[in-house]
């Protein structure tokens, strides 16, 4: 009689080590989820620093000395692609115009060409997956997009800025209303968390900017590589629904949180990074990220636009509108057809994975072949 209430018991006691069990692997999967993507976090902004070491000094001389807008909008593409960051751009172009030194005429296809730049960070990281032809198709598809959206803007507005300067009295008219407003100094929480980690990885390398590129883009691929298989062991199935109900249930709410994400973040590059491993595990789809870039490129400005406002200064909050009117309008004109970009996306997407050496092509045509070519021949 004893042995079937110790076989229930046993029953009952196994059933419930699993369910611990499961529990705990749970609990280090999700532990392991934050690791990886402070690794990742981490290696984004590494890469920024990196290029910053060795390409800032270009990049500040690069548009100290321009007074062509198509090289003005070339230089702020190549000058972003170098320092990975259009903030940086932008606060270089922003000190030249309040110094004198830039015209807000000249500064706006800069400011163009930064937000072209800045989707580079997106491709490279895209590249993280190259070995998995379906994941890297899903993923460079996703962090194209983001690119295509800025380079049919800046098509569409470029030759209507050239010859109207529209943005440059949009912005002006913007600025002077809100120039006694003041601003508000934000804290970025991604620099609070890796600065730490950053300042002992510079004082080891001695400032190196290479070796620090190396070292970003080794931990940029060992998180991309284990983040891909953790966010599909512990999201698929389960967070999905929470995607799709709830942060990318419409087009609106996307971008909402792509903009508030990016406005709390301050850098569009990592936000938009963020999103193309999810992607390329089959997480999201194209068409749900796409409103969310889009909120992204209009949350970059935010900081930039209240940082303006608290110096006073009419010529920096002149630009900084300039760049938030750029991505208002942009949005406005792209959304209602972005089955294009979508479409543009899909397309590259599909030639990426016929051969690996097609995006690599992409990225150095578009961001350093051209923008250099046209510097070269029309400086």
């Amino acid at each position: 009689m004893d042995q079937p209430k110790n076989t229930f018991a046993d029953f009952l006691q196994e059933k419930k080590d699993k369910k611990l069990f499961r529990i705990g692997i749970t609990l280090f999967r999700i532990l392991l989820l934050f690791l990886l993507v402070y690794l990742f976090l981490l290696s984004i902004t590494l890469l920024g620093s990196a290029f910053k070491f060795f390409g800032q000094d270009f990049a500040n001389r690069l548009i100290a000395t321009t007074s062509n807008p198509l090289v003005g909008l070339v230089i702020g593409i190549l000058a972003t692609s170098i320092v990975q960051s259009s903030s940086t751009t932008t606060s270089i172009v922003v000190g030249l115009v309040g110094a004198g030194a830039l015209s807000i005429s000249n500064a706006i296809p800069i400011i163009m060409g930064a937000n072209v730049g800045t989707s580079v960070t997106n491709l490279l990281v895209s590249l993280g997956q190259i070995s998995h032809k379906a994941e890297f198709r899903r993923a460079f598809g996703a962090a194209v997009v983001h690119d295509l959206f800025n380079l049919i803007t800046v098509l569409i507005l470029f030759p209507i800025q050239c010859f109207t300067n529209f943005l440059g009295i949009v912005s002006q008219f913007l600025a002077n209303a809100f120039q006694s407003m003041g601003g508000l100094n934000v804290i970025s929480p991604i620099k609070i968390i890796t600065s730490p980690v950053i300042q002992v990885i510079e004082k080891l390398t001695g400032r190196s900017g290479i070796i620090e590129l190396i070292i970003s883009l080794v931990l940029l691929f060992i998180a991309l590589r284990y983040l891909v298989k953790v966010l599909k062991s512990l999201f698929i199935g389960r967070m999905e629904v929470f995607f799709d109900t709830v942060i990318f249930k419409n087009a609106f709410t996307s971008l909402l949180f792509g903009l508030i994400l990016t406005a709390l973040i301050q850098s569009s590059s990592i936000t938009t990074s963020l999103i193309v491993p999810l992607v390329g595990a089959g997480i999201l789809s194209l068409e749900q990220i796409f409103p969310y870039t889009l909120g992204a490129n209009i949350g970059t400005t935010v900081t930039a636009m209240l940082a303006s406002l608290a110096t006073g200064n009419i010529s920096a909050i002149t630009v900084a509108f300039a760049h938030l009117c750029f991505n208002l309008i942009g949005v406005a004109l792209i959304f209602p057809v972005r089955f294009i970009p979508i479409s543009l996306a899909q397309w590259l997407a599909d030639l990426s994975i016929k051969s690996k050496i097609y995006p690599l092509i992409y990225i150095a045509v578009i961001f350093f072949i051209f923008p250099f070519l046209v510097i070269y021949f029309m400086r």
